[in-house]
């Protein structure tokens, strides 16, 4: 549980820890076409996929791979999106990432780039890692901006999940305390 964020906090954003009562505000990220569109995947049904996403998130949480945190606006006390360490293997080696996905109707806020931030100061000052990576597809202009605004720069091209990727990192030496 170590790279996980709860009780961790930015000006706007509380961390938690996913919960199963967030479920049906996510389920409007896997109900907008938008969220998906730079990412190639078999996609079920929008319930289907949310449930699995939780699924996922939990299996991180007791095996020690990191995990989304909920992202809950402290002005209106609502989800924004899930935001976390997450621990990956890139081309067989492991990684970590920090993982960020925004509700559509947040998107253009700063909530990725706010939480991004919050997840690599977390990552370096708890001595987590010595570099941090983002996987972002090839295509997806609004993420490598948020990447970028957090200090990485594209490190390598790669495939990820039939996905042709940039792998935007930051080293810990670069991390501006």
């Amino acid at each position: 549980m170590k790279y996980l964020l709860e009780e961790e906090e930015t000006d706007r954003i509380l961390f938690r820890k996913i919960d199963p009562s967030d479920f049906n505000m996510w389920l409007e990220f896997f109900k907008n076409p938008k969220s998906f569109k730079y990412w190639i995947s078999e996609l079920e049904k929008p319930e289907i996929e949310c449930e699995k996403w939780y699924e996922k998130q939990h299996y991180r949480y007791k095996n020690g791979l990191g995990g989304m945190n909920a992202l809950i606006e402290k002005e209106t006390n609502k989800l924004v999106g899930h935001c976390g360490l997450l621990i990956q293997t890139v081309d067989n080696k492991p990684e970590v990432e920090i993982g960020y996905s925004i509700l559509p109707k947040f998107w253009n806020r700063g909530f990725a780039t706010e939480s991004a931030k919050k997840c690599k100061d977390f990552a370096f000052k708890n001595d987590l890692t010595n570099s941090i990576i983002s996987i972002i597809s090839l295509t997806n202009k609004p993420s490598e901006k948020v990447a970028v605004k957090n200090g990485m720069r594209i490190d390598k091209v790669t495939e990820y999940n039939n996905n042709k990727v940039n792998i935007f990192r930051i080293n810990k030496t670069e991390w501006n305390k």
